[in-house]
């Protein structure tokens, strides 16, 4: 596959990188949340796993589930939001405890769940990749409803395996979506009820898997495809910061802690390097800029 030269022009400027850990070639880390203790929660897709790497390295299965699991969100210290599919491939969200599946329900009318972010401390939204759709998920009555369905979150050409609307990120009073396959960063006002306004085009002819803020509003995205994580500052310049020989082929999630940036990969599984799937890693970034809380004061 060719893929269009988006970034062919775009400044290069590399980060001090360390791996932090490495998996078999083949597994295909989709996401991952870190808590304030440094403890990092990564959903290992195929095998509908998540992994716990503590600040020492060690590697432990938290969780597993029947099926494949694609985001995650954590609402407690001790207790994850998660979705994916079950073995039958309808769409599900659960909530795990402890390591156990505390609470979980499947959502036939979905089509594929993939980032999840905290809107307030009570709803979190889901990207819907295949319908087009963000959905919210309600911890207190834990019931889930669609939030909002758009044409600028679906896909231009449904016969694509690209993902649509796929990292989402609340920042002040916008949430913030990419769309993979169309190539978008979009921007999506939010009223004073959290309420979902016209979403918004701000950045075309960027290929984000998912994204996350520093403090000062700058934008870290993983490209997935393009081997690649970029930077796009407040004027809408993007920098690429970190590139294959950092380790992060087939990038596809980032996140903060305190002024590390965080990135999982699949190694290329998507669309293999010439040189074939490499070992999917976690690849630490040293940004020098805190990240922005997931948590805003309403």
């Amino acid at each position: 596959m060719q893929l269009p030269a988006i970034y062919a022009d775009s400044p290069v400027a590399l980060l001090p990188a360390q791996s932090v850990a490495s998996f078999p070639v083949n597994t295909f880390l989709e996401n991952l949340a870190i808590l304030p203790s440094g403890d990092i929660y990564l959903t290992n897709h195929e095998v509908g796993e998540v992994i716990q790497l503590d600040p020492d390295g060690n590697l432990t299965t938290y969780a597993h589930l029947d099926g494949k699991v694609s985001g995650i969100a954590w609402i407690e210290p001790n207790q994850f939001l998660v979705n994916g599919w079950n073995v039958e491939g309808v769409p599900f969200v659960a909530l795990l405890s402890d390591g156990e599946v505390q609470f979980l329900q499947t959502l036939p009318e979905a089509q594929f769940l993939n980032g999840i972010a905290p809107l307030s401390a009570r709803y979190y939204l889901m990207a819907d990749s295949y319908r087009g759709a963000i959905w919210s998920f309600d911890v207190t009555t834990k019931t889930v409803k669609l939030w909002l369905e758009h044409s600028l979150l679906a896909r231009s050409d449904e016969s694509s395996a690209f993902p649509a609307v796929n990292g989402l990120k609340r920042f002040g009073n916008r949430l913030y979506a990419s769309n993979t396959q169309r190539m978008l960063l979009l921007q999506i006002p939010l009223d004073e009820s959290l309420k979902p306004q016209e979403p918004q085009i701000l950045v075309e002819g960027t290929n984000i898997d998912d994204f996350a803020f520093d403090s000062h509003g700058n934008l870290y995205g993983a490209t997935h495809v393009y081997n690649s994580v970029i930077r796009i500052d407040r004027d809408r310049r993007t920098t690429i910061i970190a590139q294959a020989q950092q380790g992060v082929t087939g990038c596809t999630a980032v996140a903060f802690h305190n002024t590390d940036l965080y990135v999982v990969n699949n190694g290329g599984m998507f669309l293999p390097p010439t040189t074939g799937v490499e070992p999917a890693q976690v690849v630490r970034l040293a940004v020098g800029v805190s990240g922005a809380p997931l948590l805003m004061k309403d």
